[in-house]
């Protein structure tokens, strides 16, 4: 019996984990035969789980939404992740959630092993979370668009550009990306037929569409890269690449996410795509990094660069006439 109990509890910790799987897939997981995993699953449901099924060669399972929430199984990590996420969510960030977000860390640490409890009690007093004025997103609105991300359901909504104009969308939603305060949906725009990134909090009204789809192969590989790239670099007018002369991991402490993004070229060297609002804004941020560096694109910056070079030139020897006259 307690071998059996053991086995339910990993089932029901499969089907939280994701929300579809074979038949073929869970006798795997498990190492129990068919006849076994159907006795199991007509066991979840007499408890009052709704394990609904689908028969056929690709037949499988997945556990519905029933009148009551499951208890959930987590490991240490989860749950120190839980809890830490939690602790983040009360501080602010996503609106409404805040105070959902307080009762919910109260009644997971209350059932916490001493150890665990320990570990979350130290990162909880070294952790100080920053507040800001930046967007707060509707907690329900991203409930939705991850729910149509996972589900490969499609979405329609409004959508306010950053010129203000107003838009109508229908899209495939793939990928929700948090950075910094704000929150990014990732999506194939049908009527642009290219991929698009949307800011979440100018989007208004989103419902599903009613129409499901295939996954597309993602424009990039580093899904958050692709979006740190369009906010930090291709919003700009002005763009530059530079070869910078360190390593990456030398320069991803010097360089903001919010500025420019990093790729290395070699263990001595690296290309920072980087904009701003002027070609001598981008020069000043370069000489600013403290390495020396080499400019490929564009060769308007190299001018400016050049320019730059001269004025602080003509500085210098300014300041040293001051400092001989003075003694």
């Amino acid at each position: 019996m307690l071998e059996t109990s053991a086995r339910l509890l990993r089932l029901l910790s499969l089907f939280q984990a994701r929300r579809y799987w074979t038949g073929a897939e869970l006798v795997e997981r498990l190492e129990v035969t068919s006849r076994t995993l159907r006795r199991d699953v007509d066991r979840l449901r007499h408890l009052g789980y709704p394990v609904h099924s689908t028969s056929g060669t690709s037949g499988g399972y997945q556990l519905g939404a029933g009148a009551t929430l499951p208890p959930l199984l987590l490991d240490d990590d989860e749950a120190v992740a839980v809890a830490v996420g939690l602790r983040t969510a009360a501080s602010g960030g996503v609106a409404g959630i805040e105070e959902s977000s307080v009762r919910a860390l109260a009644k997971l640490e209350q059932v916490l092993p001493s150890r665990l409890r320990r570990r979350i009690s130290a990162l909880h007093s070294i952790i100080v979370p920053v507040t800001n004025g930046g967007p707060k997103v509707d907690a329900s609105v991203l409930s939705l668009i991850a729910g149509a991300c996972r589900d490969c359901d499609g979405l329609k909504f409004g959508y306010r550009g950053k010129d203000g104009a107003a838009s109508t969308r229908q899209v495939e939603p793939h990928r929700l990306v948090n950075f910094g305060r704000r929150w990014y949906l990732v999506a194939w725009d049908a009527g642009r037929e290219d991929w698009r990134t949307f800011r979440v909090d100018r989007i208004e009204k989103p419902a599903l569409s009613g129409r499901r789809f295939l996954p597309r192969k993602l424009p990039a590989e580093d899904i958050a890269a692709y979006v740190t790239r369009g906010i930090a670099y291709e919003q700009y007018p002005c763009r530059a690449s530079v070869v910078l002369h360190a390593s990456v991991e030398r320069m991803a402490e010097l360089v903001p996410c919010s500025m420019g993004t990093l790729e290395a070229i070699d263990e001595s060297r690296c290309m920072v795509h980087i904009g701003a609002h002027s070609m001598e804004m981008l020069a000043a941020y370069i000489g600013m990094f403290g390495v020396d560096f080499e400019v490929t694109d564009p060769p308007e910056l190299v001018e400016q660069v050049r320019r730059l070079a001269e004025r602080f030139e003509r500085g210098a020897k300014a300041g040293e006439r001051e400092l001989v006259i003075s003694h």
